[in-house]
């Protein structure tokens, strides 16, 4: 067979055949190459649930540590921190009692609080002055002054006698 005789059944091949089946097959065509480019509706989203409205709240977040009070010595040493650290910062930084009532203010019991006092033996503004309140078996304790720079605050084991600090402190009697 020839070249072009090969060439002539190639191209029968591809051809639809002719007779009443041609316009079937030529129709089906035609039809998949119209939906082929037709775009397809795109889905309907599906109804969603409106978005929640914020509402406000009645009891406003704390904007910083609270006082815990069913927690631990640790829980509240933040608190203690910060409300020791905001007496350091004010005018009352060298007043114990500045410092026993701002805990007191912040729900700390003063029954169980001791400070030193404000002065040296000899009169002159003491160089550190600590405060405590016992928590249980453990005592949150702040020191403060000029010998100690920052305030300084940590927790500690009450001593036997249920103490916080050691030596003389003033009374709270006010």
């Amino acid at each position: 067979m020839s070249l072009r005789k090969q060439d002539h059944h190639a191209r029968r091949r591809l051809l639809p055949p002719r007779g009443p089946h041609r316009g079937i097959l030529i129709g089906a065509f035609v039809v998949l190459l119209v939906t082929g480019c037709t775009p397809s509706p795109s889905p309907t989203p599906a109804p969603t649930a409106p978005a929640p409205v914020p509402t406000e709240s009645t009891t406003p977040a704390p904007a910083g540590p609270a006082l815990v009070p069913e927690g631990s010595a640790e829980d509240n040493l933040p608190f203690f921190t910060q409300i020791i650290q905001s007496v350091w910062n004010s005018e009352g930084r060298g007043a114990g009692r500045a410092y026993v009532d701002a805990l007191v203010a912040g729900g700390f019991d003063k029954s169980v609080m001791q400070v030193t006092a404000d002065t040296s033996t000899v009169g002159n503004p003491a160089e550190s002055l600590q405060v405590s309140v016992r928590w249980g078996e453990q005592c949150l304790i702040g020191q403060v002054g000029e010998a100690t720079g920052e305030p300084v605050t940590t927790v500690v084991a009450a001593l036997p006698d249920g103490a916080c600090l050691l030596g003389e402190t003033r009374p709270i009697d006010w």
